[in-house]
């Protein structure tokens, strides 16, 4: 066998061992071995090189089978830490966690309306830098930098291809923060970042066909198949916001007419209840701005025009899941941002539109949840992007 060969290997037979006492720990070298089917002594090898890393680490002792006690495997999610940013559009948020995704600290800021890349790429800088000098203790173990970037994104090349809101393209943000900090650097797409934010934190650890879908100031999704992302070949996969619903609808950011993002965006409602108000519907509302907070502010107050704006809202986001449903068939759809802070008005809507129009029963019956995640869900992704190649791609990053 050829050197790269047998490195490849042995970094296979590594990311193999990690992932199973990351699932499956405590467990002990010989329940590893007999289960991803490698000799004792392979796994006794590389379990010994974990340990001297620091990543993995001996906890209590196994119920003997006949011998003596096996001693247990635990990942040590103290070992190391990672950073994760949740770049635009319209703040950037840094948060330091340990390899569990426990957040250490978090740092928030505004980003302008307008803004030059070197001022962007300064401002992401600027905030990674504030984390690490508030913790000194943590800043030597941190093994990586992970980027959930708004936009386009090819995270192969790692360069944010078009940020919309930002007007920005063609950043090479993995080059400019490795050259800065001197850590690995992962960028991908924010949508698909909070799917894997699901996958590894949250509600979609036991799914093949993950849907994440986040509403806010506009729409995007990101697909998980089998625990990894699927991108498709123009980096564009899950831009759900933007299929067809109204041929003759408001213009969209992207050009086109009717798209999902023009009707269950947070702007959208606002667009779509101001024009409602015009016609002199009686409501509390009259008189303010109707944002989708105010909205669902006056919909908790029992404001009957606010509550049917956001069943309408409700109704579209479900025609739209139909539609992905139809097209991906995914087993669970968590859905995440600020309109879904209205779930209690759209979540039941949104289940009933899908039961009424879904093909099959079983499509009917695909799981919907809201997300559980909290306002850094996107930067916790950003930190599974480090784990991800931690401990599905071990090698690539170095402890």
């Amino acid at each position: 066998m050829k050197r790269g060969s047998f490195k490849a290997m042995k970094n296979l037979n590594k990311s193999l061992i990690l992932t199973k006492i990351l699932n499956d720990g405590p467990i002990s070298r010989a329940e590893i071995a007999k289960e991803i089917k490698l000799t004792p002594p392979t796994v006794g090898t590389i379990v010994k090189e974990l340990i001297e890393q620091g990543i993995v680490k001996e906890s209590a002792q196994g119920e003997s089978k006949g011998g003596r006690k096996p001693t247990l495997l635990v990942i040590d999610y103290d070992a190391f830490y990672m950073i994760g940013i949740d770049a635009g559009p319209s703040e950037v948020a840094v948060i330091l966690t340990n390899l569990a995704g426990e957040e250490i600290d978090t740092e928030m800021t505004a980003l302008p309306a307008t803004i030059a890349e070197q001022q962007f790429v300064r401002l992401l800088i600027e905030q990674v830098t504030a984390v690490l000098s508030r913790n000194q203790s943590y800043a030597n173990r941190v093994i990586g930098i992970g980027v959930a970037m708004h936009g386009v994104v090819d995270a192969e090349q790692g360069i944010a291809l078009y940020a919309p809101n930002l007007n920005l393209r063609d950043m090479p943000i993995v080059e400019r923060l490795s050259d800065h900090f001197q850590l690995p650097v992962r960028i991908e797409n924010d949508a698909r970042a909070l799917a894997l934010s699901e996958t590894w934190f949250g509600q979609g650890k036991a799914s093949d066909k993950l849907l994440a879908v986040n509403i806010g100031s506009g729409v995007g999704a990101g697909v998980v198949l089998h625990g990894e992302l699927y991108r498709g070949d123009s980096h564009i996969a899950g831009e759900i916001g933007h299929m067809t619903i109204d041929l003759n609808g408001d213009i969209c950011s992207c050009g086109n007419k009717g798209c999902l993002q023009t009707v269950i965006s947070g702007p959208a409602i606002q667009a779509r209840a101001t024009r409602l108000l015009a016609s002199g519907v009686a409501t509390s509302l009259n008189g303010t701005t109707p944002t989708a907070k105010t909205i669902f502010a006056h919909a908790e107050e029992g404001d009957r025009f606010s509550r049917e704006v956001l069943h309408d809202t409700a109704v579209y986001i479900g025609i739209g899941l139909t539609n992905v449903i139809h097209t991906l068939n995914p087993d669970r759809i968590i859905l995440h941002g600020g309109v879904m802070k209205a779930s209690k008005y759209l979540l039941p809507v949104i289940k009933d539109t899908i039961e009424d129009r879904a093909l099959t029963q079983t499509a009917k019956e695909t799981e919907v949840l809201v997300s559980d995640l909290g306002d850094y869900a996107t930067a916790l992704g950003a930190v599974a992007l480090i784990l991800v190649e931690l401990f599905k791609r071990n090698g690539e990053i170095h402890v």
